[in-house]
């Protein structure tokens, strides 16, 4: 190894975007290695097997060396538990989030600086960052139909100055030609969807080892009987698909969207109507508040935020309280869901973002007008 090289670690997962990284990185002018990790039990998911088979075959050709680190203990105890238990209260958390601010740009960035002694990490994430004067900063990625800014909203300055993103500036089709060109095996390989460690199971029967099921009505927003639900933990607001209440006689041959969960009564409320003000939101108040480079920022804001991921740009108005921010859209959003993340941006720049806390209910600004 040359001394004058800067020494990266690439968290590779098999996948096409961090080879390539990889490769980028290398032809760059930096010293590469690769760092697998496993994350879940590897008798409970096959495809960890697949992907570490192809992360060697990968950093074969490439001719780095792979090193490979379990934080399984790690997931469990920050990721996985604290998901269920908030699946428990009815939230629904977006685990990918948690495993991005708690294992990889906690536990793999503090084993790559330490352990392996290396100058910076690097993902296959979609991003950018910029350095100005002394601050790092989150941008978009290049590709919008790819960008994951999403879901690195809560790294800090540090952790920015020490990673490295490259696939950020590049639209997906350019990684995947570059890795055709490379004869990689990952070339082709379909990018991974849905939450980790569930792999190819279906979710529900996954999350039944863990979740025990607590029947109950399905009813409309007039309160009929529809049918009988598992569970008000195994719905989410908008979810259409899987309610299996279709073919009711006297109702038109629409789909049915959960609108609303009534954990006191154990009541899934359902509607044929998809923009049902029971669906719809005025704006959130969220916690767990990250705002990377802007503790300056002003108490009251304009920007624009995401309350869900490849969602458009919606404008909103944001006011501290206290330790919340009370976010209020420019017009009613659909499907607000408490424990998922809303992200700001001012442009290209992700400002951070916040835990769906509570939900301000397109329904009370109604009541509200007729009174």
């Amino acid at each position: 190894m040359n001394k004058n090289k800067k020494k990266v670690i690439v968290a590779m997962s098999g996948g096409v975007d961090s080879s390539v990284a990889a490769w980028i990185l290398k032809k760059q002018g930096y010293y590469v290695e690769g760092l697998f990790m496993e994350n879940w039990d590897i008798n409970d998911n096959n495809y960890i097997i697949e992907d570490f088979r192809d992360t060697k075959l990968v950093c074969k050709i490439l001719n780095i060396n792979l090193h490979k680190i379990n934080f399984s203990k790690e997931y469990w105890n920050n990721v996985f538990k604290p998901f269920i238990n908030d699946y428990k209260k009815g939230i629904t958390p977006n685990p990918d989030i948690a495993c991005n601010k708690k294992i990889k740009f906690k536990c793999l960035l503090k084993f790559a600086l330490n352990n392996l002694k290396a100058d910076y990490i690097a993902t296959g994430h979609y991003v950018r960052s910029i350095k100005i004067k002394n601050n790092f900063f989150l941008l978009k990625g290049i590709d919008k139909t790819k960008d994951q800014s999403y879901f690195l909203y809560t790294l800090n300055n540090f952790q920015l100055s020490r990673t490295i993103f490259t696939v950020g500036y590049l639209k997906k089709k350019q990684v995947r030609l570059i890795a055709k060109k490379l004869n990689l095996p990952v070339a082709k390989k379909k990018d991974s969807t849905g939450i980790c460690f569930i792999g190819k199971k279906k979710f529900d029967d996954f999350i039944s080892r863990y979740i025990t099921y607590n029947p109950g009505f399905i009813i409309d927003t007039k309160k009929k009987f529809i049918g009988i639900h598992k569970g008000l933990t195994y719905y989410t607001l908008g979810q259409r698909k899987g309610l299996k209440i279709g073919g009711i006689k006297k109702y038109v041959k629409s789909p049915w969207y959960v609108v609303k969960k009534d954990f006191k009564n154990n009541y899934l409320i359902v509607s044929q109507n998809y923009y049902d003000p029971y669906l719809m939101s005025n704006g959130v108040i969220i916690n767990e508040i990250n705002l990377i480079n802007y503790s300056n920022i002003k108490k009251n804001f304009y920007c624009t935020v995401k309350i869900r991921y490849q969602q458009k740009d919606i404008p909103c108005h944001v006011s501290k309280i206290n330790n919340y921010l009370l976010v209020m859209f420019f017009f009613p959003l659909l499907a607000a869901t408490p424990g998922q993340s809303a992200v700001f941006y001012i442009g290209k720049t992700c400002l951070g973002g916040g835990i769906i806390k509570k939900i301000i209910p397109y329904t009370q600004l109604i009541t509200n007008n007729k009174k």
